[in-house]
């Protein structure tokens, strides 16, 4: 567990040299009061046909600490892997917690329809923030797809909804509810 936060908002950023690398950032805000401890979702994910890779130097009790910030799970040996956040209405990271809410719900209000509305209600009831972010040009297909199994095991067992930059809210469904895709400019 390290603490390379806060979480990069879902905003574009302008490049630096140190930002060589482009990140994709997915989030599920959910409204349970606790994250589930990480060893139910590895254990999540082996139940649908991945094996997660958990950094070597983990010590076995924080899996099953419910006050983890960050972990990086592996999909692939041969690929990087993908960053998991997690920040509360509480603690350490709150006004990483209170940015990243209050930048959301500032972006909801341009929106003039039922649905942000109710995704509007998710946000401002959430708990916390799950983000995960991977590096986009070494993702592949069962990457995406780990992502998306992570993203959904917090939407279920956490009353969440998920969100992926550049692309909007989504249903439980996965049906793309509230569009914040980003035009693009010639």
């Amino acid at each position: 567990m390290g603490k390379e936060l806060p979480i990069l908002p879902a905003s574009a950023q302008p490049a630096t040299s140190e930002q060589a690398e482009s990140f994709i950032y997915s989030r599920v805000f959910c409204q349970k009061e606790n994250s589930p401890p990480l060893r139910l979702l590895i254990d999540f994910l082996k139940a649908r046909g991945h094996t997660p890779i958990v950094p070597a130097n983990i010590d076995e009790a924080v899996l099953d600490e419910w006050a983890w910030v960050q972990v990086a799970l592996g999909y692939h040996r041969d690929r990087k892997p993908i960053h998991l956040f997690c920040v509360r209405d509480r603690g350490s990271y709150k006004d990483v917690y209170d940015q990243e809410k209050t930048q959301f719900l500032e972006l909801l209000t341009t929106h003039d329809n039922i649905e942000s509305q109710l995704v509007q209600e998710y946000v401002t009831r959430s708990r916390f923030i799950l983000t995960t972010r991977f590096t986009e040009k070494d993702m592949t297909d069962e990457g995406y797809d780990f992502n998306g199994w992570v993203l959904e095991f917090y939407q279920e067992q956490c009353n969440g909804i998920v969100q992926i930059d550049n692309q909007g809210f989504y249903s439980p469904k996965g049906e793309l509810i509230v569009d914040m895709s980003v035009a693009v400019e010639d």
